[in-house]
């Protein structure tokens, strides 16, 4: 079977819903002990239970502090329950409270900064034994097509992002005697039926006009991209990112788009 897990163990971060959760079921299709954290745990005991009813192992974990200590504390209750094991570490948890450049305070920017970038450093740090440990570490984060694009309201999560990439070249660098490797992937617009403005039927069409392919993106496009990441096929890869957009930061501009296929 290609892009196996079989044998290893799986930490991810923001495991409870859309693409986390996604991420963590592939993973453990593909053979993997998953341990689930969340800042709601009850999506990711949901989830846990519903995965263990499959006949796969999974743990859930309470996401509770981003901090260098609270990573280091959930790295080692994960290594724990798993007899000392971590070979993956996917930080996929993240996320913006929008607003624009003139408005922003500073708990705000500290904010997006903790939960998209600081926290790979405090989360790597604090995995590092275990990975070393393992004969193949990977250390995996969800980065986005906003650290290479404009969005109107989230300049502090753009550049964030831009820091996450910079990260991954660097540890990618750094780790690369050590064998482990680190990569991420760059979503693009992602499909979340229901969930805010943005998960509106009417909503998604409009965003699916300025994508080339004609669709936003689906959770498990971003699960199977991390899949490979994990996995032995991916072992020469490293301080790499992949976008899973659609095309969409392909054109100059949405128009772009709109004039090519005449919408």
């Amino acid at each position: 079977m290609p892009f196996s897990l079989k044998d290893k163990v799986a930490l991810i971060t923001g495991a409870g819903r859309g693409i986390g959760a996604a991420i963590t079921t592939r993973f453990a299709e593909a053979g993997a002990q998953v341990i689930l954290a969340n800042r709601t745990l009850d999506y990711a005991e949901e989830l846990a239970v519903t995965l263990t009813a499959a006949g796969h192992k999974a743990l859930a974990l309470p996401l509770d502090d981003l901090s260098r200590d609270g990573l280091h504390h959930l790295v080692g209750k994960a290594a724990a329950a798993a007899n000392g094991q971590l070979d993956i570490v996917v930080h996929n948890a993240g996320g913006c409270p929008w607003g624009d450049v003139e408005e922003l305070d500073e708990d705000q920017l500290e904010l997006v900064l903790d939960l998209n970038l600081k926290s790979c450093f405090w989360l790597t740090q604090a995995a590092l034994p275990f990975l070393r440990k393992s004969n193949a570490g990977r250390f995996l984060v969800t980065s986005s097509i906003s650290s290479r694009r404009a969005f109107g309201g989230g300049t502090h999560y753009s550049a964030a992002k831009a820091g996450v990439n910079a990260f991954i070249r660097g540890a990618g660098f750094e780790l690369a005697r050590e064998n482990i490797t680190v990569n991420g992937v760059e979503p693009g617009f992602i499909a979340k039926p229901g969930r805010g403005r943005m998960g509106q039927p009417d909503a998604m069409a409009e965003l699916s006009r300025h994508i080339p392919m004609g669709a936003l993106g689906e959770a498990d496009d971003i699960a199977h991209a991390m899949l490979f990441l994990a996995s032995e096929e991916a072992k020469y890869i490293t301080g790499q990112t992949i976008i899973v957009d659609g095309g969409a930061s392909l054109p100059e501009t949405g128009y772009a788009v709109e004039d090519r296929w005449g919408l």
